[in-house]
């Protein structure tokens, strides 16, 4: 058993079931595995969680790699862009959701430090830039609340407007 398919299974639980749904045997069950089988790859519910939100970080950081020959900001734009138009954004509402442990979320937030910090002094208007990453910011929690809220064509217009904020005048 891979360790993604493992916490697929903790996610399909959390997004079926809810937090207090999420135990090891019932991702060991979900998943077609032994407690053991899990135990191996996750010894704590603490270390699942963990694990998944190392993994969410991974997945929008690898977003922002694809993306290429623009700005920091405007990586960063179309990165929360293909989250939201694939899904994935569901993932950060239900993670999160499942940890009342600060500490379980501190790669998170040291990981929006980061996305909200760099680069931006070099970006040619800080300001606006730092505004279209607060924009995605809201993006991103309203479709992880409510996917069916922006149609492509919404995300099409958001995007074009947000791209002309960071056109050079």
């Amino acid at each position: 058993m891979r360790r993604d398919e493992l916490l697929d299974a903790a996610e399909e639980i959390l997004c079926d079931q809810g937090s207090a749904a999420l135990t090891l045997s019932a991702v060991a069950d979900r998943a077609g595995v032994s407690k053991g089988g899990l135990l191996y790859h996750f010894n704590s519910k603490e270390a699942l969680i963990k694990g998944m939100v190392e993994r969410l970080i991974e997945d929008f950081d690898q977003l922002m790699t694809a993306q290429q020959d623009a700005t920091y900001t405007e990586r960063y734009l179309g990165a929360t862009l293909a989250a939201v138009r694939t899904g994935r954004l569901r993932r950060w509402a239900v993670v999160t959701g499942a940890s009342g442990n600060l500490l379980l979320l501190a790669p998170l937030r040291e990981a929006m430090a980061r996305w909200h910090s760099e680069d931006l002094e070099d970006e040619p208007d800080p300001v606006t830039s730092q505004i279209v990453r607060l924009a995605c910011e809201g993006l991103w929690d309203v479709a992880s609340h409510a996917p069916e809220l922006n149609s492509e064509s919404d995300l099409r217009t958001l995007e074009t407007r947000l791209r002309a904020l960071l056109a050079p005048a």
